[in-house]
């Protein structure tokens, strides 16, 4: 299996592994370890399924780590979903698509407007931390730090799997992470929308 991830921006476990903040338990559990993933694998074996999502949500590329958030959080948005919810999730869509600096200071308007509580709004921060600069238009640039895109986008994830009935929790974590391995492995880590 090694070698099947070909869309990754930080193989580095070491790097991975702070950037994650990986509990002692969990990086005891990736002792001896030296491939990304294993390492996933392996967290997951292991019942480290959250540390998992955040190590999968550090190594991938911005752009596709923000689709991954936006895949997720697809995948469990309720019909009542709040239109500035829906508005952050297509706002980081589209900046995967059209990586403007208008779509992504978008896309953490509609964050803002959400109040940061919903995987969707935490799609859009995602979206507007992989861009330059953190400051508004017309500032000096105030660079985002290497681990913000990836701290989004693994609370996006881990929002949209423990929304609703806590009963689904272990179901969508499996399906979130076999999208992100294969967004990882070139694919477009689509999902049925759970109902």
């Amino acid at each position: 299996m090694a070698g099947r991830f070909t869309k990754v921006a930080v193989p580095e476990l070491a790097t991975l592994m702070s950037r994650a903040a990986l509990s002692p338990e969990a990086q005891e559990a990736l002792r001896g370890c030296e491939e990304l993933e294993s390492a996933i694998d392996r967290l997951e074996t292991a019942g480290f399924q959250a540390e998992a999502i955040r190590v999968l949500a550090h190594a991938l590329p911005k752009r596709e780590s923000v689709w991954w958030a936006c895949m997720c959080a697809d995948s469990t948005a309720p019909p009542e979903l709040a239109e500035e919810d829906r508005l952050a999730r297509e706002s980081a869509e589209l900046w995967v698509r059209q990586q403007t600096d208008g779509v992504r200071r978008d896309a953490m308007a509609h964050a803002q407007a959400s109040g940061f509580m919903t995987a969707e709004s935490w799609t859009g921060v995602a979206a507007f931390w992989s861009g330059d600069s953190l400051a508004p238009l017309d500032e000096p640039v105030i660079a985002p730090l290497p681990e913000q895109t990836g701290s989004a986008v693994a609370a996006a994830v881990t929002l949209a799997s423990v929304r609703g009935e806590g009963e689904h929790y272990a179901s969508r974590v499996k399906r979130f992470l076999e999208s992100g391995r294969d967004i990882a492995s070139g694919g477009f880590g689509r999902m049925e929308r759970q109902a």
